[in-house]
């Protein structure tokens, strides 16, 4: 049976006030986000003088100690108001910030501190994230669910294009600390869009007084593993995502370093394919009206999966160049169609009493596993060097697919109303 937002409802209509200010402030957050692109690691070397050991730790054990820290967040926020809790981490995120370029100007900054923010950042994303989907969940009908979240989709690819440039132009100009200003500061703008929202939002079910149970810390894993849909698609989305977020040091090291590519061309090889990933989002809501929900998640996420291995054949030039850009732009077009349809698959079989501990447990997880795969390919790549590395890598994704082969013959257990489907 297909699924989706029906195949008669157009995709430009408005989705009401408090939507708008959401998607302003996801779109001015995710702007400020990919300003500061790489803003640590280069701050880290040019100003700390950082090793690669070190480099590499923020990446990897400031992403997994803040995801190990948002673990009690989950039911902290489910069982309160979604859109104070999301304007809370917008402020704790930029006040982490602000320390980075405070600590500069003092002349007292430190790798420490570096990674602490890592930390306190990647946590407080983890938990305006599992917020954010609850808080679309209750603002929007299922049927507008794959609409909004498409838009968010297109939104976030459409700032991959223009933020890293724009980021490099502006640490020439002004020095390695100026996009880390940047990114507090949209912060800043994104929780007072969010606040000026306004609007009514319902009581979570549980009190506020009442205490965080321990049981309530693993909620979120055992309703995905419970779930004959969901589980497949957790471990696709885990294993996929840490294996190609696991290649990206390896392909700065192979392209910035052997094949002598410039930091430039560097960026333009997967800054310009973005373009691939809004042009899927933009495909996604016709595509699952057409052919269904379902459907589109396996196709999309089996083709994204065979690109990546193309990257081990990089060479120099523009022949090099030029693959890696075809490689990218297949992949992240592939997923610029599958990330609005598995977000919105994920929100239709959740419970709106669970989104936050299922988001959260699910985020922690893909965050934990990049951390773990990051830190495990570091050495791959040291013992048989990046390219083969990389090619490793690329077999494996390949596999991924088969989590998503096993079809869904239970009923869903807590059916929901579409106003959508015709």
């Amino acid at each position: 049976m297909r699924s989706g937002s029906g195949p008669g409802r157009r995709s430009g209509r408005s989705l009401g006030r408090p939507f708008g200010w959401l998607w302003g402030a996801y779109a001015t957050s995710e702007l400020g986000t990919w300003l500061a692109f790489g803003a640590f690691p280069l701050i880290a070397v040019q100003v700390l003088h950082a090793g690669p050991a070190e480099v590499a730790a923020l990446a990897s054990v400031g992403a997994a100690v803040g995801a190990a820290a948002a673990v009690p967040l989950g039911p902290w926020v489910e069982f309160r108001r979604k859109r104070p809790v999301l304007v809370a981490t917008d402020l704790v995120r930029c006040a982490a910030l602000l320390t980075v370029p405070a600590a500069f100007a003092f002349g007292v900054l430190t790798f420490l501190q570096l990674l602490l923010v890592g930390v306190v950042v990647a946590a407080a994303d983890i938990a305006f994230r599992a917020a954010s989907g609850a808080y679309l969940k209750s603002l929007l009908p299922p049927g507008d669910l794959l609409v909004a979240n498409a838009r968010l989709e297109s939104t976030a690819w459409t700032v991959t294009i223009v933020g890293p440039p724009l980021g490099g132009l502006a640490i020439g100009l002004l020095g390695p600390v100026t996009t880390v200003v940047a990114d507090a500061l949209s912060y800043l703008l994104s929780a007072l869009g969010i606040r000026a929202a306004g609007g009514r939002e319902p009581r979570p079910e549980r009190p506020v007084a009442v205490r965080v149970r321990a049981g309530d810390l693993l909620d979120g894993w055992r309703h995905i593993l419970a779930d004959g849909a969901l589980r497949p698609l957790f471990l696709n989305t885990a294993l996929f995502n840490g294996l190609v977020m696991a290649c990206q040091p390896l392909l700065a090291v192979l392209m910035l370093g052997r094949l002598g590519f410039t930091p430039w061309e560097y960026g333009l090889a997967f800054a310009a394919p973005s373009v691939g990933g809004l042009l899927g989002a933009q495909l996604a809501r016709p595509l699952v009206a057409r052919f269904g929900e379902r459907e589109v998640l396996v196709a999309a996420g089996t083709l994204r999966a065979f690109w990546p291995v193309g990257l081990a054949c990089t060479g120099p030039g523009a022949a090099g160049l030029l693959l890696v850009m075809g490689v990218q732009f297949g992949l992240v077009l592939c997923c610029g169609i599958f990330n609005p349809v598995c977000t919105t698959y994920r929100l239709r079989r959740t419970p709106a009493d669970r989104v936050a501990r299922t988001l959260t447990a699910w985020a922690v997880t893909t965050k934990g596993t990049t951390a773990l795969l990051t830190a495990l390919w570091g050495v791959l790549g040291a013992l048989l060097g990046p390219r083969t590395a990389v090619g490793v890598a690329g077999v494996l994704l390949m596999t991924t697919p088969l989590f998503l082969a096993r079809r869904d013959r239970a009923p869903r257990r807590h059916p929901e109303p579409d106003p959508g489907r015709t």
